[in-house]
């Protein structure tokens, strides 16, 4: 860092003048691109998804609240989890401030994880999220939507994720992240409009915008060169702990294999 050029202002004005010019057309490639997304073909939801609430079971259609536009994330969580995944978390932190904002513009954000609806809340209620979080524990949403990956499933190659075969790690990671979309029409039908996974969900981690402007960047300088080597759950920072490759974090002295 201390060794960056450093030149006069006009100098500098010159330089961010091109680079303007760079970003003008990222933004017209970027609205082109969104636009593309929105044009994509649907596919229309048979399944009768039905998930598990803090206040019972809800279907998926009862996940729109009302609104026509759903977005959910794929939380990583699977049944008996004991650790938190540090990019979930992450990235549903950014909606605390937004509901009221996505509401008022006919979306809903909710979460889906595969662990039971009970060890669910247990997060919940710690990390404080106002935000609909269900289960699918008892559903096939999970699998049928290629963020849960059954061993049968892998071993015969049917395991998808990213929208390539899932290779040997889906079996023991068993749940991954991802982001899906859907669009419930005037009769009441339900369609999936989008998905994303891997670093395609950075779209919606809004701190990497300010990383990027930084001096320093993103700064992932560790082990995995991503948000792995500095994220965690935000009410631990400063307590130490680890992350393991998956992305979930373990507390200090939590005792499990993990450590070694």
């Amino acid at each position: 860092m201390e060794a960056h050029e450093v030149v006069s202002r006009e100098q500098w004005l010159q330089a961010r003048r091109a680079l303007l010019a760079k970003e003008k057309e990222m933004t017209r490639l970027q609205d082109a691109l969104a636009a593309e997304r929105r044009n994509l073909p649907w596919v229309r939801v048979e399944k009768d998804y039905v998930f598990d609430g803090p206040a019972g079971q809800v279907t998926l259609s009862d996940l729109f609240g009302g609104r026509s536009q759903l977005f959910i994330k794929h939380f990583m969580m699977g049944p008996g989890a004991q650790h938190q995944c540090v990019g979930c978390s992450l990235e549903v932190d950014h909606v605390e401030g937004l509901l009221e904002h996505l509401n008022n513009h006919d979306v809903t954000y909710a979460a889906v994880a595969r662990a039971p609806i009970e060890e669910i809340e247990v997060v919940r209620k710690r990390m404080g999220w106002r935000f609909p979080f269900v289960s699918s524990y008892h559903s096939d949403f999970n699998y049928d939507f290629n963020v849960s990956f059954a061993p049968e499933a892998v071993a015969s190659g049917r395991a998808i994720y990213n929208f390539a075969p899932a290779g040997e790690w889906a079996a023991r990671l068993q749940d991954l992240s991802g982001d899906s979309v859907f669009y419930k029409d005037g009769q009441g039908r339900i369609f999936h409009t989008y998905s994303v996974y891997s670093r395609g969900g950075e779209q919606f981690l809004g701190i990497y915008r300010y990383f990027d402007v930084m001096p320093k960047g993103r700064n992932e300088n560790g082990p995995y060169h991503s948000l792995g080597d500095w994220a965690r759950p935000r009410n631990t920072y400063g307590q130490g702990g680890m992350v393991e490759s998956n992305g979930r974090y373990h507390a200090p002295g939590c005792g499990c294999g993990a450590h070694g």
